[in-house]
């Protein structure tokens, strides 16, 4: 049973799968004009273009300001472009040049496993025990995926490629969970400007060269809707749910690209894509049917983001922060009280 109170923000992290889902399969199709490294550098720039325009039109309606980045936010941002900006998606495309798009489209579930253990070891989420077995079931899905009988060693580098570019990712993932308090457009933005002008150059030093108007313009479409629109989701997703949980429920995004894979690319519906499949369709009803609730302390706390009036949100008002949600620095009091909760912004005790 799903405790769509308690995990409701899942459908910005499931809006956010779709999106991204997509783009491996019309990924696919793109690379017939453009080549791997200059479409990796073409999807990020339409996205952080794409974002600015979005931005430009919200200040332009004056919608509710999220906050803007801090400075001490900035060397987190920054590793989150070089590990997920730029060296991901590289990988990926290069993965993706070799490999069957449905069978890459599954074996990026490996992205959500290595999201929770990242997040479990290096910055102490509390990660249960359901979440873990979602993961080993992802894992046995990857695995089965990802075997290549014709490579001397289990995997072909290809394949290799794809996981590196998951690890990476996860680290992203985690570092992005960091900032994820600030204006999620504005960060996706950043990354997607930062990282699809690095990916460009550098494709075009390697002898890259722009592809015809249409493919062009598709592969920005492509990057703004299944990066940038998807990126900036995934982060509200993060602020709500922490890293593992929103890494959970963005699983389901192979699952999209491996049916349009399908559809699109005629590619076959084989044996072990089947097994894969029921394993990473139960690996995921795992993930969304968790529910944690305990008495927990909620020790002093001082920050600014988004929010409503709610039972973590009773402080003071000067009367000119405009209507709710709003923005603002605001501290929190301690006190103790028990109700379902995840690692959000305010549930990110020990455990």
């Amino acid at each position: 049973m799903i405790d769509l109170a308690t995990q409701r923000y899942a459908l910005a992290a499931l809006a956010a799968a779709a999106l991204f889902g997509a783009s491996t399969p019309l990924a696919k199709l793109l690379q017939a004009d453009i080549t791997p490294g200059l479409l990796a550098g073409l999807l990020y720039l339409g996205s952080g273009a794409g974002l600015a325009l979005v931005k430009l039109g919200l200040r332009l309606c004056r919608n509710a300001p999220e906050p803007p980045l801090q400075a001490s936010d900035y060397p987190w941002l920054a590793g989150a472009v070089a590990s997920g900006g730029i060296a991901a998606p590289l990988l990926l495309m290069w993965g993706l040049a070799g490999a069957s798009a449905s069978g890459v489209s599954l074996l990026l579930n490996l992205e959500g496993i290595l999201t929770a253990l990242i997040a479990a070891l290096a910055f102490k989420e509390a990660v249960a025990g359901r979440i873990w077995l979602a993961a080993c079931l992802m894992l046995a899905a990857g695995l089965l995926l990802g075997y290549d009988p014709q490579a001397g060693f289990g995997l072909s580098l290809r394949t290799l490629a794809v996981i590196a570019a998951c690890a990476l990712w996860a680290l992203d993932n985690n570092l992005t969970r960091r900032i994820s308090a600030a204006d999620p457009v504005s960060i996706a933005m950043i990354k997607g400007l930062a990282a699809g002008s690095a990916n460009i150059v550098a494709a075009l030093a390697s002898g890259a060269s722009f592809p015809a108007v249409l493919p062009l313009a598709g592969a920005l479409l492509l990057g703004w809707l299944a990066y940038g629109v998807s990126l900036t989701l995934y982060i509200v997703a993060l602020r709500h749910l922490g890293s593992a949980r929103a890494a959970a429920h963005f699983s389901t995004a192979p699952f999209i690209g491996a049916a349009l894979a399908i559809a699109l690319l005629d590619e076959p519906v084989t044996a072990g894509f089947v097994a894969a499949f029921v394993l990473m369709i139960a690996a995921t009803c795992l993930a969304l049917s968790e529910r944690h609730g305990h008495a927990h302390m909620h020790a002093h706390l001082r920050h600014e983001h988004l929010h409503l009036h709610d039972a973590h949100h009773r402080h003071a008002h000067r009367g000119d922060e405009g209507l709710e949600p709003h923005s603002h620095p605001h501290r929190h009091s301690p006190f103790r009280h028990g109700h379902p909760h995840l690692p959000d912004l305010h549930h990110r005790h020990l455990h």
